[in-house]
């Protein structure tokens, strides 16, 4: 079975034998040479692979707001300002309260989180991006959590949690972790993802929502399993820490795996559903 990465670089073709790399849009330019030995050790420390690091200038084409964000793992963004906040906390260590990265950076428990999709020019969802974001949220709202999940299209984004936005590319998309008790906001969505159907879209939804509220890949220790190649995202116990109640091992059925198949079919797997009720 075909395997996918959840976003595309602009040579589709060199990756279509081993499927898509995130994150890379017209907007995002690679400057992994600005990137120190230090920062290198930093992200080490907190528990990320660093061998496909990037330091990219993303302009958010919805706001004009531009920064400079690290992009790892294939479709996980981290600005500058929280990788700061992550080393600054002990949270994020390995340290005497025994408290990890991923169990941690969570959003507050018991909150409505107000989801928008994109409705305004270029960036709009098209047709099956708005069905499968529909989709994704009811698959959220079906889970025994502490989370309710409202959905509104249109362009005001101010008032909303999370914004759903479409930009080109060949399939995939990218999100990043929560901060301050907050999702992550912005969740972009390659343009050629709709050409899998509306079930593969509404997967690459459900699944960047999950980065947002501070799930990592499941197969972090070994991207291989998933993308064919690859290696391990991050050390055991440093921002990828084990989530009781579900396998330690190779999880075929998760919705959360680092890349995802052109025939997938949307749904949490089973024990997807059992993290995130087991978290919030």
């Amino acid at each position: 079975m075909r395997r996918l990465n959840y976003a595309l670089w602009s040579v589709l073709v060199m990756f279509l034998a081993v499927g898509f790399t995130s994150c890379s849009t017209s907007e995002e330019e690679p400057k992994a040479n600005e990137i120190s030995d230090e920062v290198l050790a930093q992200f080490t420390d907190l528990g990320f692979d660093v061998s496909d690091i990037e330091l990219i200038n993303h302009r958010n084409p919805i706001t004009g707001e531009s920064s400079k964000q690290y992009q790892l793992e294939g479709d996980i963004l981290i600005p500058e300002s929280q990788m700061k906040e992550m080393l600054n906390s002990d949270i994020f260590h390995i340290g005497t309260v025994g408290e990890q990265y991923r169990t941690n950076n969570l959003v507050s428990n018991n909150q409505t989180i107000r989801v928008l999709g994109y409705t305004g020019g270029s960036n709009a969802l098209d047709n099956t991006m708005r069905t499968a974001l529909q989709w994704a949220v009811n698959n959220y709202n079906a889970l025994n959590i502490g989370l309710n999940f409202t959905l509104a299209f249109g362009t005001n984004y101010n008032a909303y949690d999370m914004v759903v936005y479409r930009v080109s590319g060949g399939g995939g998309g990218s999100a990043g972790f929560p901060s301050g008790g907050n999702p992550y906001k912005w969740i972009q969505i390659l343009s050629g993802t709709s050409s899998y159907g509306t079930n593969t879209t509404e997967h690459v939804i459900t699944h960047e929502m999950g980065h947002c509220l501070g799930l990592r890949h499941t197969d972090y220790f070994n991207r291989s399993l998933s993308c064919g190649s690859g290696g391990n995202e991050g050390s055991s116990g440093v921002g990828a820490v084990h989530i009781p109640g579900t396998p330690t091992g190779f999880d075929a059925n998760s919705v959360m795996l680092a890349c995802f198949s052109a025939n997938e079919d949307g749904e949490f797997g089973y024990y997807d559903r059992v993290a995130l009720e087991y978290l919030y």
